[in-house]
């Protein structure tokens, strides 16, 4: 899965790289967590054919997806993951699958490692950055939910995929990865339909990523500072009564 990630490059890396319109400044964000605002990337719709204006459009979402069938969002599970090998069926996604397909900014994402309580490891916290730097884009579907009062709030997830061979020993899921050439492809939903973009939901190359243990102060919302990517030794285990458990900052939104 992927339950935490950091956006910490300038709005304009950003909207070099990813081809978008004009972005407000914002700050570096070193500990992103469900619930919170998150910046998608979408398709600009209102775009004139042949106008030279950029092809797309940044906007906010809040991170934990709401179908628009929902009638009350307290009494739904929160969805920040998407399975891709399931999103195309699932009643869930569907619809987004068809019409919503949208491109998650990041500098990287963290995952724990989760040993099992009978080996007596604690879990490790790994911060997962391109090796080559840069900004990443996660496969992402956004959702407008609309409340019986007529209030809206856009809503997202994060498409996830089998772990490659170099995060599978952290964590069996990783985000799906979709590459500047394939930019437009996904996020064509006029003329691409979910079957036409299945092969870019596969995991990303073994070496794309690398992976540095980082201490379990990421585990607390509260924590944003950019001591959190800093290494840390992984040391002999501690017991599992000293293990702890993140804090996903669940807050509420509604």
């Amino acid at each position: 899965m992927c339950g935490r990630y950091a956006l910490t490059v300038s709005p304009e890396e950003l909207k070099e790289i990813l081809g978008i319109m004009d972005l407000d400044d914002f700050p570096a964000r070193y500990n992103i967590a469900p619930t919170q605002p998150i910046l998608v990337v979408v398709s600009d719709e209102t775009r004139e054919k042949g106008s030279n204006l950029p092809e797309r459009r940044a906007v906010l979402v809040r991170w934990g997806f709401t179908p628009g069938w929902v009638k009350d969002p307290k009494q739904f599970p929160l969805l920040i993951n998407a399975r891709a090998e399931t999103a195309i069926g699932k009643a869930s996604f569907r619809a987004a699958m068809r019409h919503r397909r949208v491109l998650v900014p990041a500098s990287g994402f963290y995952e724990w490692h989760r040993p099992s309580k009978e080996s007596g490891e604690r879990s490790q916290a790994y911060w997962i950055k391109p090796r080559r730097g840069g900004v990443v884009a996660f496969a992402g579907l956004m959702e407008t939910w609309s409340s019986a009062d007529g209030s809206e709030v856009d809503t997202g997830a994060i498409l996830t995929t089998a772990a490659n061979a170099a995060i599978a020993p952290i964590h069996d899921r990783m985000p799906v990865v979709i590459k500047p050439e394939d930019f437009s492809r996904w996020l064509d939903c006029k003329t691409q339909e979910p079957r036409d973009v299945a092969d870019l939901m596969r995991p990303v190359e073994e070496d794309f990523f690398e992976a540095i243990p980082v201490s379990d102060k990421v585990n607390k919302v509260t924590n944003m500072g950019a001591d959190l990517q800093e290494r840390v030794i992984v040391e002999k285990p501690p017991s599992p009564s000293e293990k702890k458990k993140p804090d996903d900052g669940q807050l509420s939104f509604f």
